[in-house]
């Protein structure tokens, strides 16, 4: 897949980072200068100017006293006189507290309870501040912004602790009955934005962690609680580009964090030049991060922006109506998002059908294609084939399409297409490889001959396009018209043998009257009788039994479609099915119908020699030449109808091989071969 539009973010203003009393993080930085800054500020040397005594030196009841308000500062990652912050640096940096171990044990025993508490906050405040750079996206700046909100909650605690601690009313004991309660969910905070910062989540990832954290926590009520308190909050910003995707098709989404990922170097225009019709595929597309609460219906709110925005690039700036739009929210047992999604889905699916069958008329579109790349309408046809004879009996490298175009511009005009508005879509093309080469079928793969282009005439490579608009482009796309053109060349050159064996057949008919016993001229007359046969029997299949059944159950069934998708998957499904039908994907089946067709056109280019030299033969007085040039043409059509029913009759088995795996096959093996139903 071609790589998504870069997302650039503004950068982080400098003074935001040299200024660390902007932020508060000046408390947590340890000075070099400090007489603290090591393990020697902790010295029993009393009588050094300056340096303050060990704790050790003080009664316990001093000493505790002197812990609570260590302890105070800690819990908002300020160092005090006897607690120390440590850094450790390396694959993940890390904080511990450490204090004076000349500190009464039992004091040290619970000083060190209460240090988790004072780390997490140490963790979570540094993420607050780092996530709130823009590079980290809107979700990390909702969730910092949450957790802001709880930690000015933590230090009015703690500001309540202090009263009551210079009031003489606190204890080291009741200082960690008061802290045990935030531990749980401080922990859990702390586990989250750790793994959020080492991981460098954004958008979805952090949403994800979120959830699954809570789901983990489904034990404790009051910390689950807690965090999918956060993920609402995290979330909002998340849905609120949810919101504008699927109630207006836009992607507000500055920072790349939305699943849905946009290809802007595809254009609309793509859909009448790839034939991989990548637009509607990869235009948007689903990223591999989804929030595991969107996951099941992603596919839904994918396509419903899509629809909203091929209708805003038709000019037509449909939005959800306000009456049905409702705030995504997420949490709670109604799944109340569900329904608001799966409402603006129906709401667009609907509009966009209605929308390319009313104003663009999808259905007569089809129609008119049917009409001209699939035969149905052939009296522009015929006298095409007419005027244009010279033309496209030339080798492929010598046709001007401009004249062919001239040409057929000329037959629509003077025939019965030329009552229908759209007959000026139709433009010519002509290849440069045979069916079989284009197919990727070789004419004679054991002898490993190559296709000499040099000898391919455009009778075997003229094709019609057709110009599509947007927004029909969609549904026929170049991918769509190239199969199209694939039945089209089969047809034509099936129609172009028929012509050439009727024309065989009308100078069969012309020498009737003329006295033909003791000549080839009955047994040529019987060859061309089941020529004809054969050929109009392949297209009375191709007409009766593929492609007329299968377009009336394709537009039966787009008559009750309530979306584009299905419209697309109805017309391909149609497209596919024919193409089978038509022998185009059976590479055995096709490779026999060429030969045959190929056998019956050397006949028909032979017939006129065939039947003047007959003639000639009559009228002769030299029996010795008489003989020789009767043998002569006697074995010519000997070998042609050698050769044409060794051809039908291996055509039995190969058909017969097909029909177990495609029964269709079994009428068309009726038709040609007059194989009666077991």
């Amino acid at each position: 897949m071609e790589s998504m539009t870069p997302i650039s973010c503004p950068t982080t203003p400098r003074w935001n980072q040299d200024r660390p009393f902007l932020t508060g993080r000046f408390h947590q930085e340890t000075r070099a200068s400090s007489k603290f800054a090591d393990s020697k500020r902790f010295t029993l040397d009393s009588s050094s100017s300056g340096v303050e005594q060990a704790i050790g030196c003080y009664d316990t009841p001093v000493q505790e006293l002197i812990v609570i308000d260590d302890l105070l500062s800690a819990l908002v990652g300020i160092e005090g006189r006897y607690i120390s912050i440590k850094r450790f640096h390396g694959k993940e940096d890390s904080i511990a507290f450490q204090v004076d171990p000349s500190m009464d044990l039992a004091l040290q025993e619970l000083a060190k309870r209460i240090f988790p508490l004072c780390e997490y906050y140490l963790l979570i405040d540094q993420f607050v501040e780092s996530s709130s750079q823009f590079k980290n996206g809107l979700v990390n700046h909702a969730f910092a912004a949450a957790l802001r909100a709880l930690l000015l909650d933590y230090q009015a605690m703690v500001a309540q602790l202090e009263h009551q601690f210079r009031l003489g009313r606190l204890s080291i004991q009741g200082l960690w009955f008061y802290c045990q309660p935030m531990m749980g969910s401080m922990r859990a905070l702390a586990a989250v934005v750790q793994q959020a910062s080492t991981k460098h989540f954004v958008g979805s990832g952090v949403l994800n962690l979120l959830q699954s954290q809570a789901k983990a926590m489904a034990g404790d009520n009051s910390v689950r609680s807690l965090l999918e308190k956060m993920t609402e909050c995290a979330s909002n910003a998340y849905l609120s580009i949810l919101e504008r995707w699927v109630y207006e098709g836009i992607i507000d989404d500055p920072y790349g964090e939305f699943f849905i990922a946009e290809n802007r170097s595809l254009k609309k225009e793509s859909l009448s030049q790839d034939s991989t019709a990548k637009y509607w595929s990869q235009r948007y597309s689903l990223k591999d991060t989804i929030p595991g609460f969107l996951a099941n219906i992603a596919a839904t709110i994918l396509t419903t922006g899509k629809y909203l925005n091929v209708m805003r690039e038709c000019g037509h700036n449909v939005q959800v109506p306000i009456s049905e739009r409702s705030k995504l929210t997420i949490f709670g047992s109604n799944h109340h998002y569900l329904e608001c999604i799966k409402a603006a889905h129906e709401f667009a699916s609907i509009e966009l059908v209605n929308l390319i069958k009313d104003k663009y008329d999808l259905i007569g579109r089809l129609r008119s294609i049917k009409h001209y790349l699939l035969l149905d309408q052939g009296d522009f046809l015929v006298h095409f084939m007419d005027i244009a004879r010279e033309e496209l009996n030339k080798k492929v490298h010598e046709i001007s399409v401009e004249k062919l175009q001239s040409l057929l511009d000329l037959a629509l005009r003077t025939t019965a297409a030329a009552a229908d508005p759209r007959h000026e879509e139709l433009t010519c093309c002509v290849d440069r490889a045979s069916l079989l080469t284009t197919l990727g079928m070789h004419k004679d793969p054991d002898s490993n001959s190559i296709e000499d282009p040099m000898s391919i005439t455009g009778l075997e490579t003229f094709s019609l396009s057709y110009k599509v608009q947007w927004p029909l482009s969609i549904v026929i796309s170049k991918k769509a018209l190239s199969k199209y053109q694939l039945i089209f060349r089969f047809l034509f050159h099936c129609k172009h043998v028929e012509r050439q064996l009727c024309g065989a057949w009308q100078i069969h008919q012309g020498i009737r009257s003329m006295n033909s016993k003791g000549t080839a001229i009955p047994r040529s007359s019987l060859l061309c009788r089941s020529m004809l046969k054969f050929i109009s029997s392949l297209l009375h299949y191709l007409t009766f039994e593929v492609l007329e059944p299968n377009w009336h159950v394709m537009h039966d069934r787009l008559q009750s479609t309530r979306s584009v998708d299905e419209v697309i998957q109805h017309h391909d499904f149609f497209l596919d099915k024919c193409l089978r039908g038509c022998l185009l994907l059976l590479p055995d089946v096709l490779k026999k119908m060429e030969k045959l067709k190929s056998v019956c056109l050397q006949y028909a280019a032979a017939t006129q020699w065939l039947i003047s030299s007959s003639i000639d033969i009559n009228s002769q007085s030299h029996p010795q030449k008489t003989m020789i040039r009767d043998t002569t043409v006697t074995e010519s059509i000997f070998n042609f109808e050698r050769e044409f029913n060794s051809e039908l009759q291996s055509l039995g088995p190969v058909l017969s091989k097909g029909s177990q795996a495609e029964p269709y096959l079994t009428h068309l093996s009726q038709w040609i071969l007059g194989v009666s139903k077991e």
